[in-house]
């Protein structure tokens, strides 16, 4: 086996994914969405790297061609060195356990007439990962990693709070005990005081199982506490990756500075002092994107060159990546 296939568990080559827009009774290809629109990149083993941008920018698509929930239009999926982007579905199904999935919402992921034994035996069934006479035990004990009681094994979900329901969505995803699980924003529907106990807990099962996180998300301020690395995507392109700390302290696209710019600091006054950067427009129709750089219209730097050509993804040094006309010029 190759370093390269040690390392990185995941590795995504030019991915895109369009949806055909269609009209008429004939069903006719007008145009498509570029909801991932040719981005490379790549997870390392046992890190967690964090996908951030606005709502539409191709965050959750990105993570559902990586689960294989939708076939890529095109480009490579690298899972544990093996390409899994055009593999038939009779030959992923042995790979699906090695990628445990959490939702957003925790209320509509589970299905609400099984109780909690069967939503988290089902996985290891489906898989064959344990023999029979040893299930319940299994599902006990992943339970109790959740922090869950196995006396609620024969509650159903409207019977969980909302907090639990995540839990238990956590204990689905680890049935199989994968390596890889994508997070499509776990937290975002929870209160504010659960949402630091899931992270807490996904860091912990982390270190003791030896995970590897795709975290997607639109906050921040989460992203940078859980993540070793984050990439910043706009418009079905990665715009810039960089370590967690990197990212913060060393900021290069104007886009992700703007991202920066409207996390709320706790300090009123250092709040009031600092620099708020406002966007001009909305995000352009993914149907129909910008020339050239995605972002030009809405920059405050832009400049000609960016309304005609795309930026290149640029490793400047030190892991840190960045598709700017400008500022790779000026560094």
């Amino acid at each position: 086996m190759s370093t390269q296939k040690t390392d990185n568990i995941v590795e995504i080559k030019n991915l895109k994914m369009y949806f055909p827009i269609t009209r008429g009774l004939l069903q006719r290809k007008v145009s498509d969405i570029k909801a991932v629109d040719d981005i490379s990149f790549i997870i390392k083993r046992h890190e967690t790297l964090g996908l951030v941008g606005e709502s539409g920018c191709g965050k959750t698509t990105t993570g559902r061609c990586i689960l294989r929930l939708y076939n890529p239009t095109a480009g490579e999926i690298f899972f544990n060195g093996k390409n899994i982007a055009r593999l038939p579905e009779r030959k992923i199904r042995p790979l699906r356990s090695g990628i445990g999935s959490i939702f957003q919402d925790p209320y509509g992921s589970l299905n609400p007439r099984k109780t909690a034994g069967n939503i988290v035996s089902v996985p290891m069934l489906i898989h064959h990962t344990i023999p029979k006479n040893e299930l319940n035990d299994r599902v006990s004990e992943t339970l109790q990693m959740v922090g869950l009681d196995p006396g609620m094994i024969d509650r159903v979900p409207h019977e969980f709070s909302g907090g639990q329901r995540q839990r238990l969505g956590i204990a689905r995803a680890l049935a199989c005990r994968p390596s890889l699980i994508v997070c499509d924003e776990p937290i975002s529907a929870l209160d504010v005081s659960i949402q630091a106990q899931i992270i807490n807990l996904l860091e912990e099962l982390q270190e003791r199982l030896g995970l590897t996180y795709l975290f997607i998300a639109h906050d921040l301020s989460i992203v940078q506490h859980i993540s070793d690395r984050i990439a910043v995507m706009y418009l079905g392109r990665i715009v810039e990756i960089a370590g967690s700390e990197e990212l913060y302290e060393n900021t290069l696209h104007p886009y992700t500075k703007a991202l920066l710019s409207a996390i709320p600091i706790p300090d009123p006054e250092l709040d009031k002092s600092r620099h708020r950067i406002i966007l001009k427009g909305e995000v352009p129709n993914p149907a129909n994107p910008p020339a050239g750089c995605h972002f030009h219209p809405r920059c405050p730097e832009a400049k000609q060159k960016c309304e005609i050509s795309r930026p290149p993804l640029i490793d400047l040094g030190n892991g840190h990546m960045v598709a700017c006309f400008r500022t790779s010029e000026t560094l």
